[in-house]
C-alpha cells in the first residue's frame, strides 16, 4: 500500500534476520493516523524514492536509508557475484555447506558488519525501531537502544580438573542475565545485544565472538590438557584488553620506567609498512631496498613494541604448579612525548613503525644522532646477519683552485676516524651507488644532496688519480663558491670574468665596409670576448639579425691581426652563394677559397693561400681524413644545427677536425630534442655538458619526460655564458622598418638535370625564331620558356606531374618557415603561381604547421585574414602574389617571403607592404629566395640594369619583355 506524502507519515526501521546474511534492517515509511499512531499502511524506502518523502527525513534517515540499501541481498549479489545470477543461485552456491567459498562469506560478513555497525550508532540517536513480523509487518515489535554502554567482566576460574570461563554483563550498576534468554547478537563487530526488546552496545567495543558461546551456555570448560595453549593464546589478549577476575592463578602488577630504543634494520621495500619520507619531504628512488626503523621500550626485562595501542601488556610464566600472569602498565605519556619529538626531529612514525628509503634514513640518523642520545633514546641496529652500517658524523671538504688553463680539485670526506680522499667517490657519485665501503668493513651510505651538489663536478672533471676541471666549466665552480659547497682560489682576471658581463669593446678591422649596427657591433665584441677567454661560442641570433656580418667582420679583424692559417666555413651547401656574395659587399679583401663541388682540388696546402675556406656539411663528411690534417684557426658552423645528432657520421666528422677556435651559428640552437643542444655545445667547449650517456640521465630524460623545471635552468645556466641570443624585439629599435635579404638557394642534382633540358629546348626555339621572324613575334615563346625555366626552379613538379626528386628551394622555404614558427613569429610566404603554393601545403601539412590560405578562387576572403591576424596558433599565411598584393592588412605578420621573383619588383614591394604598413610593431623582415644558376638570378640581374623602367608603377610584364634585347634573352637563357 503506497503511503500518501500528503498526510502524516514516519520513517521506521525494522529488524529482520535473513538466512544467510544473519541480522538486517529494512527502511519504511509508515502512514500515521490522526491519533498519531502507526497503521498498517507502510511503503518501503530507498535511496531512489527517498527524496518523495524529505518533508518528514532529517539527514541521519537518509544516510540509514542509504546504508540500508546496501545491505539488502540483491546489493549484495551485485557487488560480489561476477555474474548476473539470482539470489536464491548465488546464496545456495556460496554458503554451500561442502563447496561453499569460505573467502568470499568472509568479505560478505565484513561488508555486512561495517555497515550493521554504522546503522546502529545511527538508530540510537532516538529513531523509530521495530522487529518484522513473519508476514514482512515492519512495526510489529517496537525494541529501543540502551542509551548507556553496558560492561563486560571476564572469570577465570582454575580448579584441580579444569578452568571455568565466562563472562558477566552489567548495565547500569546492575547485572544483566542474558544466559538462557532468547538474547541474539545482531551486530558481532562490535558487539550489539538484543534482550528482551533492548539493544546494548558496549564499552571496550567488545568482539561479538566472544559473547555468543554464552547465551545458551553457563560457562566454557578448559581441559587440563590444553589450558597453556589457550591462556597464551587467549587469556593473555583478553586480559590486555578487557576487565578479568582470576580465581586459581597468580597476577603481578609490574611498574617500571621505560627506556626507548630506536632500531633499524635493511628490509626489500617491498615490505608491507607504509613507506615515509623523512621531513615530509619526497624522496629519490635509490636501490630496492630501505630501512625500517622501529621504536620500542624497555620495561624492567620486558621489551614492548610501540605499535601495540594497548595501555596493559600481560605476558605468563608457567610455576610447579600453575602459572603466573605479570600485567605491566605502560607509561602512554612518556612514549607518546619520546615519538613526539622523533616526528618532530623528522621521524614520522606509524604505529611505532616508519619505513625510510636508505639514503634518506642514515641522512636523518647521522643528523640526529647526538640528540637522540641527549634525549634518552638508545639507536642499534637489528641483528639481522646483513651489512654493518656507519652511524655517526660526516664531514667533506673540497677545494677547488685555478692553474694555466685548468682548475684542479682537491678534497677529502671524513666518515668519523675514517678519512677518505675525495676522488675516491666518483664512481659512487657517477653510478648513484650510495654505498661506500670504510676501511673496518663498515658500509657508509653517501649522502643524497651530494649527487646532486657534486655529479656535474665529476662527470665533468678529467682524471682518475688528481682531478681537474676546464676552464670553461667556470659557471660550475661559481656556483660550488655560491653555496658553500667548495673553496675557491683563484686569479683575479678569472674573478672578474664570474659574471661573464665585462666585454670590451673592440675596434673594427679597417677593412671592413659598411657599418654594424650597435647590437651587431656588441655581437662582434663578444665574440673576441669568448675567443680571448679561448672559450668556444655559439650567436644564436633571430633569422635576420645579422650572424654572417658579424662573423665576416670578426674574421676581417682575425686577417688583419695576423692569423696564422686558414678558417673553415662548414654550410648547408644552399648557403655557399649566400656567404660569397656577403663577403664580398662587406670584407672585400677577405681570400675565399670554395671548395665544394665534384672537382674541388683536394689539396689542404692551398688552405694556406686563404683566409677563409668555404665547404659544406656532405663535403667535411666525404674528406673528414684529409680535412683533419691541416689546423684551422677557426672552425665555424653555419646552420650548426646539421650536427645535432652525436652518433651521425657528420657529427663525428666534424668533432675530428683540429682548430684554434671553435664558432656555431644557427637560429634553432634546439629544433627536436635537448640531445640537439649537446651535440652544438661540446662541439665549441668539448666537455662541457659531460658525456652523451651523463647528459641523458641528467638533463634530456628530466628536463623532456618528467619537464623537471629545476634542471632547465641549471642546463640554461651552464650555457648561457657561451651562447648569444638577441630577439628581434629586443633589438627592434635599432633596426630599420624595413630588412631586406636575398637568400640563394642551390638545385638539387635532379632539378638542375630537369632545368638544363628545358633550358636547353627553350634556348633552341627562342634563338631560331628570333633569326627567322623578329623579336615581335618571339615574345610569346619567350614568355612561355622563361615561365617553365621559372617553375622549374621552384619545383619541377610544378611542370612534370610525374617529378620524384626535391627541390632545393622547397627545402630552404619549408626550414625558414619552421625556424621563424618556431619563435612564434608570424609569416606571410607569396608565390606568383599556385601550383607551387599547392606544394608548399603539403609540405606544411606533412609537418602539421597551421596556415591561412589565398588565392584569386578564394571566397571567404575576409575570413582566412581574421583567422591569421586573431588566431595565435596559425602563423603562416599563403598568398597568391596577385590575389594578395592589394588590399589586405596583415599586420600580425613581421616576415615577409617572396618564392619567386618577376621583372617588377613594384608588385613585390605592394605584398611586402601587407604586413607593412600602419599598426605594424615590429620590423618587417623580408626574404627573397632565388634560386642559384638559373633565370632568377638573371632576372635580378636585369632588373638592376633596367631600374628606371621597372620601377615605373605603371609598367607591366609584358611591357618589360617587349624592351627586352637580344643581348637580355641571351643573357637569360646562358
Amino acid at each position: 500500500m503506497k503511503v500518501s506524502t500528503t498526510q502524516p507519515f514516519q520513517a521506521v526501521y525494522s529488524l529482520f534476520e535473513h538466512e544467510y546474511l544473519g541480522y538486517l534492517f529494512e527502511s519504511f515509511v509508515v502512514q500515521v493516523n490522526t491519533k498519531g499512531q502507526l497503521t498498517l499502511q507502510h511503503q518501503n524506502v530507498s535511496a531512489k524514492n527517498a527524496d518523495e518523502f524529505a518533508a518528514r527525513l532529517d539527514a541521519d534517515d537518509f544516510k540509514l536509508i542509504q546504508l540500508m540499501d546496501q545491505i539488502q541481498q540483491d546489493a549484495v549479489v551485485k557487488k560480489f557475484s561476477a555474474k548476473k545470477m539470482s539470489a536464491t543461485d548465488f546464496f545456495l552456491k556460496v554458503y554451500d555447506a561442502e563447496k561453499g567459498d569460505k573467502a568470499l562469506q568472509e568479505r560478505i560478513n565484513r561488508h555486512m558488519q561495517v555497515r550493521m555497525s554504522k546503522i546502529l550508532d545511527l538508530l540510537s540517536q532516538g529513531k523509530n525501531t521495530f522487529i518484522m513480523g513473519k508476514d514482512g509487518e515492519p512495526t510489529w515489535r517496537r525494541i529501543t537502544l540502551a542509551p548507556e554502554k553496558a560492561s563486560v567482566l571476564f572469570h577465570l576460574m582454575r580448579n584441580q580438573d579444569n578452568t571455568h570461563y565466562f563472562p558477566r554483563i552489567r548495565y547500569a550498576g546492575e547485572k544483566l542475565d542474558f544466559q538462557y534468554k532468547g538474547a541474539a547478537l545482531i551486530c558481532h563487530e562490535p558487539a550489539w545485544l538484543l534482550l528482551n526488546d533492548v539493544v546494548y552496545s558496549f564499552e571496550k567495543s567488545i568482539d561479538g565472538k566472544k559473547l555468543q558461546p554464552f547465551l545458551n551456555k553457563k560457562f566454557i570448560a578448559i581441559p587440563r590438557a590444553i589450558e597453556e595453549n589457550y591462556y597464551s593464546k587467549f587469556m593473555v589478549p583478553l586480559m590486555e584488553s578487557f576487565d578479568v577476575r582470576v580465581r586459581g592463578f597468580e597476577v603481578r602488577e609490574e611498574k617500571y620506567e621505560p627506556r626507548a630504543f630506536l632500531t633499524f634494520a635493511e628490509i626489500a621495500a617491498e615490505a608491507p609498512v607504509a613507506r615515509t619520507a623523512v621531513n615530509g619531504e619526497p624522496h629519490a628512488e635509490r636501490s630496492s631496498h630501505s630501512i625500517l626503523f622501529e621504536l620500542a621500550f624497555m620495561y624492567g626485562g620486558h621489551m614492548v613494541q610501540t605499535q601495540e595501542p594497548k595501555r596493559i601488556s600481560v605476558s605468563m610464566a608457567k610455576t610447579e604448579d600453575s602459572y603466573t600472569f605479570y600485567k605491566l602498565t605502560r607509561d602512554l605519556t612518556r612514549e607518546k612525548e619520546v615519538a613526539r619529538k622523533l616526528g618532530k626531529r623528522g621521524l614520522d612514525l606509524k604505529n611505532g613503525k616508519a619505513l625510510v628509503e636508505k639514503n634518506e634514513a642514515f641522512a636523518w640518523l647521522n643528523a640526529n644522532l647526538q640528540e637522540l642520545e641527549q634525549l634518552g633514546v638508545t639507536v642499534k641496529q637489528s641483528e639481522n646477519g646483513g651489512k654493518h652500517y656507519f652511524i655517526g658524523e660526516i664531514v667533506l671538504e673540497v677545494g677547488i683552485t685555478e692553474k694555466n688553463d685548468w682548475f684542479d680539485i682537491y678534497g677529502s670526506v671524513r666518515f668519523g676516524e675514517f678519512e677518505i680522499p675525495f676522488i675516491k667517490l666518483k664512481n659512487h657519485i657517477l653510478t648513484k651507488n650510495n654505498e661506500f665501503i670504510l676501511p673496518n668493513g663498515q658500509v657508509a651510505i653517501i649522502p643524497e644532496e651530494w649527487f646532486t651538489q657534486y655529479i656535474e663536478l665529476f662527470a665533468f672533471a678529467e682524471g682518475d688519480e688528481e682531478l681537474t676541471l676546464r676552464k670553461h666549466h667556470m659557471a660550475l665552480v661559481n656556483d660550488l663558491q655560491n653555496g658553500n659547497l667548495a673553496t675557491v682560489t683563484m686569479s683575479r682576471k678569472l674573478e672578474q670574468l664570474r659574471e661573464f658581463e665585462e666585454i670590451e669593446d673592440q675596434p673594427m678591422p679597417a677593412g671592413f665596409v659598411g657599418e654594424l649596427r650597435p647590437y651587431q657591433k656588441a655581437g662582434y665584441n663578444w665574440l673576441h670576448f669568448v675567443q680571448n677567454y679561448k672559450f668556444g661560442g655559439c650567436l644564436a641570433d633571430d633569422m635576420g639579425l645579422g650572424k654572417t656580418v658579424q662573423t665576416l667582420a670578426m674574421l676581417q679583424h682575425r686577417k688583419e691581426n695576423g692569423a696564422e692559417s686558414a678558417t673553415l666555413l662548414v654550410m648547408p651547401t644552399s648557403l655557399v652563394y649566400n656567404w660569397l656574395n656577403e663577403a664580398q659587399k662587406f670584407t672585400p679583401n677577405l681570400r675565399i677559397l670554395n671548395y665544394t663541388g665534384t672537382y674541388r682540388e683536394k689539396n689542404v696546402e692551398l688552405f694556406s693561400n686563404y683566409d677563409v675556406v668555404l665547404t659544406s656539411y656532405g663535403i667535411v663528411r666525404l674528406d673528414a681524413e684529409l680535412l683533419k690534417t691541416y689546423y684551422f684557426d677557426y672552425i665555424i658552423l653555419d646552420e650548426s644545427q646539421a650536427i645535432k645528432n652525436p652518433d651521425s657520421n657528420t657529427s663525428r666528422s666534424i668533432r675530428e677536425l683540429k682548430s684554434r677556435h671553435r664558432l656555431i651559428l644557427t637560429g634553432t640552437p634546439v629544433e627536436n630534442s635537448t640531445m640537439d643542444l649537446w651535440s652544438q655545445m661540446s662541439f665549441i667547449n668539448p666537455g662541457l655538458l659531460g658525456n652523451q650517456h651523463f647528459f641523458r640521465n641528467e638533463f634530456l630524460k628530466p628536463i623532456e619526460k618528467d619537464k623537471d623545471e629545476q634542471k632547465t635552468r641549471r642546463l640554461h645556466a651552464l650555457i648561457k655564458p657561451f651562447i648569444l641570443r638577441r630577439h628581434k624585439s629586443q633589438v627592434a629599435t635599432e633596426l630599420p622598418e624595413k630588412v631586406e635579404h636575398t637568400t640563394y638557394c642551390k638545385m638539387t642534382e635532379e632539378q638542375e638535370h630537369a632545368y638544363e633540358e628545358t633550358k636547353s629546348y627553350y634556348r633552341n626555339r627562342i634563338l631560331t625564331s628570333l633569326e627567322e621572324n623578329g623579336a615581335g613575334n618571339t615574345q610569346f615563346i619567350l614568355l612561355q620558356g622563361l615561365t617553365k625555366l621559372r617553375q622549374i626552379a621552384n619545383h619541377p613538379l610544378m611542370t612534370d606531374s610525374g617529378y620524384e626528386g626535391s627541390s632545393g628551394k622547397l627545402k630552404e622555404v619549408i626550414h625558414k618557415t619552421r625556424d621563424v614558427v618556431s619563435k612564434g613569429h608570424k609569416v606571410l610566404i607569396f608565390s606568383q603561381f599556385v601550383k607551387h603554393l599547392e606544394i608548399i601545403k603539403r609540405s606544411l601539412d606533412k609537418r602539421e604547421i597551421k596556415y591561412t590560405y589565398l588565392d584569386g578562387n578564394t571566397k571567404n576572403r575576409h575570413e582566412q585574414v581574421e583567422r591569421f591576424q586573431k588566431d595565435e596558433s596559425i602563423q603562416v599565411f599563403l598568398i597568391s602574389l596577385k590575389a594578395g598584393g592589394v588590399g589586405l592588412n596583415l599586420t600580425a605578420a613581421d616576415y615577409v617571403f617572396i618564392l619567386d621573383p618577376w621583372w617588377n619588383p613594384a608588385v613585390e614591394a605592394q605584398a611586402v607592404d601587407r604586413a607593412h604598413r600602419i599598426g605594424q610593431q615590429n620590423t618587417v623582415f623580408t626574404y627573397k629566395f632565388i634560386t642559384k644558376d638559373t633565370v632568377e638570378e638573371k632576372i635580378l640581374a636585369l632588373q638592376s640594369r633596367k631600374l628606371q623602367l621597372v620601377t615605373d608603377l605603371i609598367s607591366i610584364d609584358e611591357t618589360i619583355i617587349k624592351s627586352l634585347t637580344r643581348d637580355d634573352i641571351d643573357s637569360l637563357l646562358s
